[in-house]
């Protein structure tokens, strides 16, 4: 085997074929060349040292191997360079700035409405209030018979209330309300009308002094249109303690007109009837956009209608356990929609609903 070729030389051949290989293209010729399955230059030597003497074999053996063992390592340095050169290459010649920031994505935000909420659980917070919530299918002594809507009372009527289906058997049943002051176990028979049920609740649990405001979704039976929805939300209030008076009633909630809408605001109330208040109000509040001289908020008035409130009913305090003699309270119910008409001068209240962005990324 006098002819058996040194691997010395075999690797200074395959150094200089991988130094003349400019591509990666050209460095895979080279590797098939010389590792090839079939035809590979050092493949064939290894395969001939079957052949050999066992003195050739250990002389060559290990140095083909060794070679073997180069040949790969020179490879892999080499691809490694030339990929390197190529992703500059490329870069050169992109007109992409890879130093600029991303294309910005839009954020999502709180739905107007949401924020309108959550101001006014805040500005209550401040007043010493904190937020309560309950269910909104309710039954009939919770929205109607503990706030003193009697039988006839037209809140009642299938045209303003939804009322849900009975279960198999219940229609023949005849429920009888609990004893004044204990939780109602009636199963729910309708979507509430109001939030006020959860100020019946909160009376039922908790003794006085209450100071809570209920925000939640209410639901009336009503057609709609740009002013009506049947599906809207609300937010009571009930602040129940000793001595609490009228003018209780009108210091905070003209303070909280203020910090609502501006400092300047004003307030009057005129009166009005709510079952489960008594003196009952209207409260109207002074356009702050035009200093009460009369604009298209305020439909030229110089006052938009703002809130209903009044003196909680005796009869409501005493259904709930609580002595009419020893406390007082007030009670008042805000629109979140009809604020968010007011504060933001949008003329449709469907159009809160809609879910056009372009309408929505304004607030």
């Amino acid at each position: 085997m006098g002819n058996f070729p040194d691997p010395a030389s075999l690797l200074k051949e395959a150094q200089d074929q991988l130094n003349k290989a400019s591509s990666l293209d050209a460095l895979e010729e080279v590797r098939i060349t010389w590792l090839g399955r079939k035809e590979g230059k050092l493949t064939l030597l290894l395969k001939q040292l079957g052949s050999l003497s066992m003195d050739e074999k250990k002389r060559f053996g290990p140095e083909l191997n060794n070679l073997k063992i180069n040949l790969e390592d020179l490879l892999t340095s080499k691809e490694r360079s030339l990929t390197s050169q190529e992703r500059a290459k490329a870069l050169e010649s992109d007109t992409l700035d890879t130093s600029l920031p991303g294309t910005p994505k839009p954020f999502g935000h709180r739905h107007p409405l949401s924020q309108v909420m959550s101001d006014l659980v805040a500005i209550f917070r401040t007043l010493g209030f904190v937020c309560a919530d309950g269910p909104e299918m309710e039954n009939d002594f919770y929205n109607f018979e503990a706030l003193n809507v009697p039988a006839d009372h037209p809140a009642r009527d299938m045209q303003d209330t939804f009322y849900l289906a009975q279960t198999p058997g219940q229609g023949s049943q005849q429920i009888l309300f609990p004893e004044h002051g204990s939780p109602s176990t009636e199963p729910p028979s309708l979507l509430r009308t109001h939030t006020s049920p959860v100020q019946v609740r909160i009376m039922q649990k908790y003794p006085p002094p209450i100071a809570i405001v209920c925000p939640g979704r209410v639901y009336r039976h009503e057609a709609q249109d740009a002013t009506h929805l049947a599906v809207f939300h609300q937010m009571e209030g009930l602040l129940v303690d000793q001595g609490v008076s009228f003018a209780d009633l009108k210091g905070t909630l003209a303070k909280f007109a203020q910090l609502l809408f501006a400092p300047t605001v004003k307030t009057r109330f005129r009166p009005s009837f709510f079952p489960f208040t008594e003196p009952s109000a209207q409260m109207d509040v002074s356009c702050w956009l035009c200093g009460g001289d009369g604009c298209a908020t305020c439909k030229g008035m110089g006052w938009i209608e703002f809130l209903g409130a009044g003196m909680v009913n005796p009869k409501v305090l005493s259904g709930v356990n609580i002595d009419p003699e020893k406390y007082s309270g007030f009670a008042f119910g805000v629109g979140i929609e009809r604020i968010a008409l007011i504060k933001y001068g949008v003329s449709d209240l469907r159009l809160f609903y809609d879910n056009d962005t372009r309408f929505l990324e304004q607030f």
